[in-house]
């Protein structure tokens, strides 16, 4: 049987993180390159250019119900290979098309296939890790996940510089290749055949029923929603917050680099706290933490009028620097319950979360036209709900042995 803390090992850290950071670079690398690829297509309104990351969301979102599922019957290997080879044929349609709803089709698509190492490499944690130690290698993890977006808009105007937006597409094709390459040389089976489920069309049905069993794991999933919505409006505006709000031109990339230090910092920090003062109350602290910042912000510049960038600079370094302590800690605390389900049970996490940020997403950015005003509203209102759900767990019967 598998030891559930069993020693954390670099390399594994380094895959996983490879894994899911091949996410973050398909979807960030490609902010710098949003006008560029709405002139090339016709697209009349600027506005629509968001859709290129929103989109792949809905995708990533929707592709981990099928893959978790079946990597709990035929393993996690295979349907990260089956996951990638989707990805691939996506990207062909995205450098191949000329219309700007095939391309949108072809960013889904490839959500669809990134969803499957996404959510693979969770369960794979799972299958490894339990309780506060999940969450510090989950810590590790999301660090690396997040800090691509460090270079990822800087790679990507890079390629710009030397080429075209096609080059962006191909390059994360290349880097895919070989990261796969070293998960099938490198990377053993983690799901125990004892924990194998036998494949049927109502494992679906029967593993949703046990995962709604879970109060705790259902709250902290709409938690994971709510941040990850609010996340997900400044990665699809802040292309249109620095560059055409504040005129930034190509100094864009630094910018949103700055930001995603933060988070990286505060996952590395997490990833150092998490065993001594444990997942929940990290994560309750920051979710009150974040709605408390946004606040501030609507207070000081509730009338919409932008402050000076290194004023908005300094309260999303704030922020996100909330942030990077709730994305680990909000998938583990769903995640902990569930070990019995991990496929399944990462694959609905991550399902419901990714498609409640979706809408968020779509309907807040429709308003950060001229002012950053409309994102901070939404940070404070979501960070509130996710303050209340912390409430609500403190407050049901079993928390205590849950979390």
């Amino acid at each position: 049987m598998m030891q559930k803390q069993a020693p954390i090992k670099t390399e594994f850290i380094a895959l996983m993180a490879a894994l899911m950071s091949l996410v973050a670079l398909t979807i960030d690398a490609l902010l710098p390159a949003l006008p560029e690829i709405g002139n090339s297509l016709g697209v009349t309104n600027p506005e629509n250019n968001q859709l290129l990351i929103t989109m792949i969301f809905l995708g990533i979102g929707c592709g981990q119900l099928v893959f978790g599922p079946l990597s709990d019957s035929f393993g996690r290997k295979p349907m990260v290979y089956i996951g990638f080879v989707i990805f691939a044929i996506a990207s062909f349609i995205c450098v191949t098309t000329e219309s700007f709803e095939m391309m949108i089709l072809g960013r889904i698509l490839q959500g669809v296939g990134l969803s499957s190492p996404r959510t693979i490499s969770i369960a794979m944690i799972r299958d490894t890790y339990s309780g506060d130690y999940m969450a510090k290698v989950l810590s590790i993890v999301v660090m690396f996940f997040i800090l691509v977006p460090v270079i990822a808009p800087t790679f990507g105007q890079f390629l710009l510089n030397f080429s075209n937006w096609k080059a962006i597409f191909n390059v994360n094709l290349i880097i895919g290749v070989l990261i796969i390459f070293w998960f099938w040389k490198r990377q053993p089976e983690t799901l125990a055949k004892h924990n194998t489920i036998k494949f049927s069309p109502r494992i679906f049905i029967t593993g949703t029923k046990e995962f709604l069993k879970f109060k705790p794991a259902i709250a902290f999933t709409l938690a994971s929603g709510f941040i990850t919505g609010s996340f997900m409006v400044y990665l699809s505006t802040s292309q249109q917050i620095f560059q055409e709000q504040y005129g930034l031109g190509e100094l864009f990339p630094y910018f949103f680099a700055s930001t995603a230090i933060s988070v990286g910092l505060s996952t590395f920090l997490n990833s150092r706290l998490v065993v001594r003062f444990g997942s929940f109350k990290l994560a309750s602290v920051a979710a009150f933490a974040f709605f408390v910042i946004s606040v501030l912000y609507v207070i000081l510049f509730g009338q919409g009028i932008n402050p000076p960038v290194a004023v908005l600079l300094g309260f999303l370094l704030v922020q996100f620097f909330a942030v990077g302590l709730l994305f680990g800690n909000l998938r583990s605390l769903a995640m902990e319950p569930l070990g019995h389900i991990a496929g399944i049970g990462a694959a609905i996490n991550g399902f419901v979360s990714t498609v409640m940020a979706v809408p968020i997403a779509n309907f807040i950015g429709s308003y950060v036209k001229t002012s950053v005003l409309p994102l901070f509203l939404g940070f404070m209102v979501f960070g509130l709900l996710t303050v209340l759900v912390f409430a609500y767990v403190r407050r049901i019967n079993g928390v205590a042995k849950t979390v």
